[in-house]
Order: structure tokens, then sequence, then C-alpha cells
């Protein structure tokens, strides 16, 4: 589920802003990627009228892209060639394969083992894992072995990755747009924090309340996986969290200046409606069977960040009036299930800004999804979406919520510092570096593990590998550029360092034509 149910959310210390010179190699965004934004139209700054940001689960970068360009293709399994001139990526060198650190070599995952356990990717173990940037320890720290059928653990399990057989629709896109190498997950942490990120930057500020609605902690940073209070669907067996009503997310943003978006997910539509009348909660029951016949909820709470804030949610899952209403102001406030996406998709009713968060049999996350159940639900998406009147406007984002504390050779950079004796770890016992949080906020340790972001557009650059820092809140920088003129969320969101996607673009007109892959196999065809 992304990290330990019902973790406690730590105290936070207030301190001024301040800095270290590591914020320089990231590279703040000073403005708008170009001139001529107009929020009241919506007019965007550069040719993308459309974003789709696709945000799946539990991958770091060398799991699926380590050994990238360079596939095994054994008999039997899906093949992938690189084209002559394929840029290699900061991946598992031949030392790191031969002679890693960590005492265990990493090992090629086969097509017919798509089924692993849950590795532990919680705040701190990831932070001990990267042994003060020596990244050595991640067997002695994230590994999990021991999980149910029909998921299995080699040995050594958390050293192991995929390539081109596996992930060949991933290995695809890269091939003919644009991957970076260098892209991080904001904070460390499980899926909460990573989405809280996505979409805000910021992960303090959370307000923890009891099962029975007693509040037992008030402005607190979020390194856990606690339902939103605002949801119908969430558990009522552990405590809940909910956003402080000053802190912002993009959807706040979005809304002021009028710009369409929406949340679709899988699951989110209920299976037993609210009732008014009673007030009888929402029941997200749906389910499907993945790859190994295990049968998989399709909802989860602390996979939607909007429903963390007051201003966002739509507590009792309430679908829209009429596909009309899709990105607009409404009952559904914004979150909707996924279908709705492939309605607005059908009657050319797309928002400018969609987020995209499969069921969860389908997002990738390791014990209860898998590489191929994620690679049918892209390519079904990705395919659609390039047969629509939008795609000559569109840019589709796959990112990552966080790593599942698999192994990668790389540290990013520290550009928030953090202090928590229980918590924090990275340089020394007690410590994210030594210097001051983001916003003066603690429990905020980043840049954290490196994870996949893939940007598939006509204007994306092709068969290119960015170099350049980014984040998970580099996206929302995006947002904020095209469509409202640099605006930023404030309060020590990290999108006022977050680095550009920019440089996976080219602008200067179409660079690339509509890629159809098999849903199955990932090939072309």
């Amino acid at each position: 589920m992304g990290g330990h149910r019902g973790s406690k959310l730590p105290l936070t210390i207030g301190a001024s802003l301040a800095l270290l010179a590591l914020v320089g190699l990231v590279g703040v965004v000073g403005g708008p990627a170009g001139a001529g934004v107009r929020k009241a139209t919506g007019q965007t700054a550069t040719p993308i009228q459309h974003l789709v940001v696709v945000f799946q689960e539990n991958v770091s970068f060398d799991h699926y892209f380590g050994t990238y360009p360079n596939a095994t293709n054994p008999a039997g399994e899906p093949s992938f060639v690189a084209a002559p001139g394929t840029p290699s990526v900061n991946g598992l060198s031949p030392a790191l394969l031969s002679d890693n650190p960590n005492g265990v070599n990493p090992f090629r995952l086969d097509r017919s083992q798509p089924l692993t356990c849950d590795q532990d990717h919680d705040y701190g173990p990831e932070q001990l894992a990267f042994d003060h940037g020596l990244m050595d320890q991640f067997p002695e720290n994230t590994e999990v072995e021991s999980c149910s059928p029909p998921d299995v653990a080699p040995p050594n399990l958390v050293m192991g990755y995929y390539d081109g057989n596996t992930v060949t629709a991933l290995w695809n896109y890269a091939q003919h747009f644009a991957l970076s190498d260098n892209s991080y997950g904001t904070t460390f942490g499980p899926s909460t924090p990573g989405a809280l990120n996505l979409v805000s930057g910021q992960t303090h500020g959370g307000i923890l309340t009891a099962p029975d609605d007693t509040v037992m902690d008030t402005n607190d940073t979020v390194y856990g996986d606690e339902d939103p209070t605002y949801d119908d669907c969430s558990s009522t067996a552990f405590p809940t969290l909910s956003m402080q009503s000053s802190n912002k997310n993009i959807g706040d943003l979005l809304n002021a200046a009028g710009v369409t978006w929406g949340w679709f997910q899988g699951g989110f539509k209920p299976t037993t409606r609210y009732n008014p009348k009673t007030g009888a909660k929402a029941v997200c029951g749906s389910s499907h069977v993945n790859i190994g016949g295990a049968t998989v909820a399709d909802y989860s709470p602390h996979h939607e960040p909007f429903q963390y804030y007051a201003s966002t949610a739509n507590p009792h899952h309430l679908p829209p009036k009429s596909y009309h209403e899709i990105g607009h102001n409404g009952q559904a406030n914004h979150q909707y299930d996924l279908s709705e996406f492939y309605i607005a998709l059908k009657h050319d009713n797309v928002p400018a800004v969609s987020f995209i968060k499969a069921a969860k049999y389908q997002d990738g996350h390791a014990g209860y999804s898998d590489p191929l159940d994620e690679q049918h639900f892209l390519v079904t998406l990705i395919n659609k979406i390039e047969q629509s009147p939008d795609w000559s406007s569109t840019a589709i984002v796959i990112a990552y919520d966080d790593s599942d504390g698999w192994y990668d050779h790389q540290m990013g950079p520290i550009v928030s510092d953090s202090q928590d004796s229980s918590q924090d770890g990275l340089t020394d016992p007690g410590l994210c570096g030594t210097g001051q949080g983001l916003g003066g906020y603690q429990d905020r340790c980043g840049y954290g593990p490196r994870l996949p972001l893939l940007v598939i557009s006509p204007y994306s650059k092709v068969n290119f590998i960015d170099n350049s820092v980014t984040d998970q809140s580099s996206i929302i920088s995006f947002v904020e550029d095209n469509w409202l003129g640099g605006e930023r969320i404030g309060d020590g969101s990290f999108d006022a360092v977050a680095g550009s996607l920019d440089n996976m673009f080219d602008f200067s007109g179409f660079h690339t034509q509509p890629l159809f892959l098999n849903p199955i196999t990932g090939e072309p065809g």
C-alpha cells in the first residue's frame, strides 16, 4: 500500500528559510516558459493545450531502465532492439552488475516473474539504504522476501530489475519520445507523500484524526500512508489525514485561473452510492483480477491526493451531472472515476490538465500489481489519446509516486534538509544534512530515490535522454508556467526550486508521430 498504515506524523520545527548552495544544482524556475499567458482564457505559454499526467506506483529508475537500451532478448519473449544512435542512460554499468557495493549483484527478472513482493519503502529505511550516498545498504534496509502467493521473492529481490523484454512498451516509448534519467521523488517515503508532492510540492500541514473523529496531531509533516479524511471510502480502522485549510494545491490555482482540470482514478465510482437521507457513506467495492489470479480492490484512497484537501475533495464520490461538467466546477469537484476520462475523450471534452490513476491491479505496485498488467493499462490509455483530435496539442507525462525501495545506484542532490532523530538517517543518525528544510519544515528530506519520468508528445524530443535534474513537483511547475504565468504555490513548496521539464521538449514544431503499441507485448503494431 506504499507504507505502513497508521504511522505517526512527526511534529515539525518552525524555522526560517535557508536554502543551501545545493539548490543551485536544481535550477530555480524564475518564470513562465513563454510570453502571453492570460489566465482568463487558458491561453498557454507553449503549444501544449492538454497535459495528461499518468501517475503510477513504486518503481525505481534502475528497476525498469537500469540496462536501457540493451535488452537480453531471450527466445519466446517480446524483443527490443535499439535504433542506431540510441543514447545510453546513467544505468547499471558493468562494474555495478558484476561487483556491486551492496555485496549482492543486480539481477534480471524474467518476463515470467512479473509478480513480486512489495519492498520496504518507508521514509527512514529508504534513507538508510542510501548510506551517506554510497547506495550500498539496500538488502539490509529495504529488502522484503516474504509475501503471499501469487507474488514471489527470489533471493535478494530488492536488487532485481526488468529489461525491455518485460517493460517493453516503456522502452519503446523511451525510444520514440523523451526519457529522464535524472528525476527524483521530491522527498523520501511511500505513496501519500509522493502524491501530495505531485499536486502541491508540500507535505507539511497535516491534521491527523482518530477513527472517533478526535484530532490527534495538527501541523505535522506527512511521511506515512494515512487515508484522506475527506473520503467515504477511507478505512475506518486507522487514523485519517487532512491538510490544513491554508495549504494550496495545483487544483486550487487552476480553479482560481478558470483552467479546466481533473483527477481520474480507477475504482473511484462507488458500488454503493452515498445516501444523503441516512448519511450512509459511499462504498468503493469494485475489483479486478490481476495476471496472477489475485482479486485486487480497484480503489486506493491514499493514492488520491486531492481528497486530503477540503477545497478539492469529493467525499461522497459524486459523479459529474454530465460529460459537459468534466473538468469544470460541479458536484464532482474535479474528482472522477477513470471511466469519465474516456467519456471526456470520446466527446472531445478532455480538461486542460488531467491526472490519471490506474485501478490498483494496473498501477505497477509490487505486491498486487505487476509490469505486465501495468503495460496493458498504459498502452491502452496512450493509444486512445494518440487517436484523439487532441493528440496534436497534448503532452503525456508518465511518472511514479515512489521507488518501492528497489535498488537504484544514483543519489540526487539534497535540496531540503531535515533533522528528525527518530526518522532521518541519510547523512548520519537523525540527520538528512545539517541545514534547514524548505520553508523551515522538518521531515521533508529530499530529493528522494530516482524514479522513471517520460514525456510522450508530438513536441517531445525524439529518442532523447534528459540529464537535467527534476522531481515530482517539476510537473506542477510545468503546469504553473504553461497555464498560470509562472505562479507558485508558496509556503516552502518544492515547485519554487523544481527543475524544468522544458529540456524534454522542442516546441519549434512536430517531431514525432503517434506510436501505437500492442498492450500485451508492448511492441509496435
